[in-house]
């Protein structure tokens, strides 16, 4: 069993996901990437790990995933929860079908490899979970119904897993986005963000760094804005 840190990050093969690979490589963790495109398998081979093409929503892909990691390093210490992009439509006019495809999207995508992991980490008795969620969970946006209607469903699910993992030094979180430099810009998004900018893929990859190290062991269960104050806190 290697002594070096392992992450998994699941839809990493471009935008935030990658720059998060990116981020946690440079910090010297080792790294398992799965991507639908193949860009995760070879970001994963630039840096030094293992990758996967294949879909966060298969059991099978995310259960090769793992056990290539455990196969290799013997540990999973972090697991990185990107997504891709799910329906977009008017409320009433999103199908049966399309919400489905959302609940798939946003929320079965951090389940599915949370069972898978969440075990390893519990008999490590150590392990961190970051979810890429979005600034728009709390106080929703009719431009993005499914992501905001599922992720409001992964922040509880995300609290309930901190209740009944954090016995176990297990954790999990969420990072809430707004708009990043991985989105076409337009000027009135720009506009409306009091910061006056994009956030940076980067500084996303910043945050999950922090979230996966022994700085942020303290932290369990929490949504974190990272949206140049898009959404305020009372």
């Amino acid at each position: 069993m290697t002594s070096e840190k392992v992450a998994l990050v699941t839809a990493g093969g471009s935008g935030m996901g990658a720059a998060a690979a990116e981020r946690l490589a440079a910090d010297g963790f080792k790294v398992a990437i799965l991507s639908s495109s193949g860009k995760g398998e070879a970001l994963a081979q630039r840096l030094g790990g293992v990758g996967v093409t294949g879909s966060n929503q298969s059991i099978d892909d995310l259960r090769k995933l793992v056990d290539l990691a455990m196969n290799r390093w013997g540990r999973i210490d972090v697991l990185v929860n990107s997504a891709g992009h799910g329906p977009r439509a008017q409320i009433l006019d999103i199908s049966d079908e399309d919400w489905h495809r959302g609940m798939d999207t946003y929320l079965m995508n951090v389940i599915r490899p949370t069972r898978l992991v969440a075990p390893v980490m519990q008999q490590q008795k150590a392990g961190a979970i970051i979810n890429i969620s979005t600034a728009w969970t709390f106080e929703p946006s009719a431009l993005f119904p499914t992501s905001a209607v599922f992720r409001a469903g992964l922040a509880s699910f995300t609290k309930i897993f901190a209740d009944t993992y954090a016995a176990d030094n297990v954790r999990m979180n969420n990072v809430l986005p707004g708009w990043i430099d991985s989105l076409p810009a337009t000027e009135p998004r720009r506009d409306s963000v009091p910061m006056k900018r994009y956030g940076k893929r980067e500084e996303i990859a910043a945050t999950i760094a922090f979230l996966a190290s022994e700085g942020a062991a303290y932290i369990t269960g929490q949504n974190i804005r990272v949206d140049g104050g898009l959404m305020r806190s009372v």
